[in-house]
């Protein structure tokens, strides 16, 4: 039994529910502790781990092989003096932009890794690494696609077909177009230029191009050729025009620049009118709207690099580079006359012609076939062409891609004169008839009997055997362009030259180059006049 306490005296002290520390509370004791625990392990899990690393330019598709060496895949990490290793090996890098840009050399294709190394924050801690594995394919897809395309008229919309392996996009004339799960890929093209683009790009950006050629089928022709004075003349103008309502002839040929230089037509051109080239002798809508009236097409015939205009206009403003010169650096004349040819490799000049050409498309020309489209024929090593990069023979081919290109757009085709002899002697006057028959839609060589030496193609006296040899030249011109697309339409002789040429000479020519399977011709005869009995009728 307790005795009970002396009055005064303190009672009994009961279990205090505080076990905290100096008046703090337990609780809060506690959660003090557990934040500096939580700090603790935070800063030594960063001191036992890596720094934050970052590695940009490596996606997961694969890649190229000049990923690696491009600058393109980069480095980030907080830190900083990071060492990069690529399948175990460091490689050089360079600072950019805060990071540090990987240089390493090219790698083949397969499977690589990249590892990262970075110090700890703690440098007795040593050093941790972030790796990451990427692939590198440098091959392109395997694009297929036809050479060329060939609508039946110009401006017709063409489809463009094809295989593209591996590709995840395709465009066809700058549009893109999505393949399927094989590659196969189909779109059409509206409006084709001269050529089609087809590019194949996969994950990696490797591509693939092809180009394709649009060569559009000409409609044929039955010509006969008129100088722009002459069709001013009712005497000569009106046999031409009864030769179409009779059927005999479907197309005539204007002269829109001749051999002088002059352009016989109303040309607005600027540079023409400056220089004194135009000389109105013809109104040319006028001309076109009478023809075509009358269903008979109009090809505008365009004296290309002899051109005394231009050449003389050239050399009196101090442009002397517009004209072939001698190896002194005298105009070239070769019993062409002063200043009669112009270089061919000089812009200016070029520009010039395509203009021409551009603006007769425009009026509605239905073909632009250039004439002279070649050097002055002679030594070459006697002649000079200024700004000229390349060979001759590909100096001329370019020029016609370039003004087919033109022509095009404004809804006419080209062709290109030539020499008889370009067929086996390309390089006499630049004239290499395969290369040029990648940008003309024909070519109209000039075949004329009285143009051949004896014994040209086994033919003893080509002028008093037409038949002969305008079958056995043309039949080398099918020869050259075997494989393309461009047809061969000869300039066929009726005029007398050393020999008496008439109906059946005339007739003997247009028949040898059907046996070669080419029914269209252009007929030349300086006077403007034509042995139309020599042309049979056709029905419309």
């Amino acid at each position: 039994m307790t005795e009970p306490a002396p009055e005064g005296a303190p009672g009994p002290t009961k279990p205090s529910r505080d076990n905290g520390i100096g008046g703090i509370p337990q609780w809060a004791v506690v959660a003090v502790a557990v934040i500096v625990l939580l700090i603790a392990g935070y800063v030594l899990l960063r001191m036992l781990s890596t720094e934050d690393v970052r590695v940009d330019g490596l996606p997961s598709h694969p890649v190229r092989a000049e990923a690696t060496a491009d600058g393109s895949i980069q480095i980030r990490s907080e830190g900083g003096g990071s060492t990069v290793l690529l399948d175990g090996k460091p490689v050089p890098t360079t600072p950019q932009d805060g990071a540090v840009a990987v240089h390493a050399p090219a790698v083949p294709d397969g499977s690589h890794v990249l590892e990262v190394v970075t110090p700890r924050a703690i440098s007795w801690l040593g050093s941790a690494s972030t790796t990451q594995e990427f692939t590198v394919d440098s091959a392109p897809p395997e694009l297929q696609v036809e050479d060329s395309l060939r609508p039946e008229k110009l401006g017709e919309p063409v489809t463009v077909t094809g295989k593209a392996a591996g590709a995840d996009q395709v465009t066809v004339a700058g549009e893109p177009v999505r393949p399927g799960p094989d590659g196969a890929f189909s779109a059409v093209v509206d409006r084709p230029e001269r050529e089609v683009q087809v590019v194949a790009t996969d994950l990696a950006g490797n591509r693939a191009e092809r180009t394709m050629t649009v060569h559009i089928k000409h409609p044929g022709m039955r010509a006969v050729h008129m100088t722009g004075l002459a069709w001013t003349s009712d005497s000569l103008r009106e046999p031409v025009l009864e030769l179409a309502r009779q059927g005999r002839i479907d197309t005539v040929e204007l002269d829109i620049k001749d051999e002088s230089g002059e352009i016989p037509y109303d040309s607005a051109l600027p540079e023409a009118n400056r220089i004194g080239a135009v000389k109105n002798y013809y109104d040319a809508r006028e001309a076109l709207d009478q023809l075509h009236g009358m269903g008979v097409r109009v090809v505008g015939r365009l004296v290309a690099f002899k051109d005394p205009v231009l050449g003389e206009a050239s050399w009196r403003e101090g442009h002397r580079e517009r004209v072939v010169q001698t190896a002194d650096g005298q105009p070239w004349s070769s019993g062409y006359g002063d200043f009669a040819f112009t270089n061919f490799a000089d812009p200016a000049v070029r520009q010039y012609n395509i203009d021409l050409a551009a603006e007769a498309a425009s009026l509605g020309f239905d073909d632009v076939l250039y004439d002279y489209v070649r050097r002055p024929d002679g030594g070459i090593e006697k002649m000079r062409f200024a700004g000229l990069r390349t060979t001759p023979e590909q100096g001329i081919a370019d020029f016609l891609r370039d003004t087919q290109t033109a022509v095009r757009s404004k809804g006419a085709l080209l062709g290109a004169s030539v020499f008889g002899i370009a067929v086996d002697r390309p390089t006499q006057i630049a004239q290499d008839i395969p290369r040029m028959a990648k940008y003309v839609d024909y070519i109209a060589p000039m075949v004329y009997p009285s143009h051949w030496g004896p014994g040209e193609f086994g033919v003893d006296d080509p002028n008093t055997q037409p038949y002969e040899i305008v079958q056995r030249s043309l039949a080398e011109f099918a020869k050259a362009v075997e494989g393309t697309d461009v047809q061969i339409i000869p300039w066929l002789q009726d005029f007398s030259l050393g020999a008496s040429y008439g109906p059946a000479e005339v007739g003997a020519q247009i028949k040898a180059a059907q046996d070669d399977g080419m029914p269209s011709y252009l007929l030349w005869a300086p006077n403007c006049r034509y042995h139309g009995e020599a042309l049979a009728p056709q029905q419309p």
